[in-house]
């Protein structure tokens, strides 16, 4: 059996609570499947919002 890597759960943790202000306790809950679907969201999110900025800050 293959062990998820620390590393890797410590960044969804923190990237989920630092963003959604989720408790540890309640992102550690989650089952991994669960955790990435939130993670590509506010992912996506982020993406889209940036896109936008940069758009924004090209017009004149």
């Amino acid at each position: 059996m293959t062990r998820y890597p620390s590393d890797r759960l410590a960044e969804e943790v923190a990237f989920l609570s630092y963003y959604f202000h989720w408790p540890y306790e309640q992102v550690m809950a989650m089952d991994h499947q669960e955790r990435l679907r939130w993670v590509g969201e506010l992912s996506r999110l982020n993406s889209q919002r940036n896109q936008i900025q940069q758009e924004a800050a090209r017009r004149p």
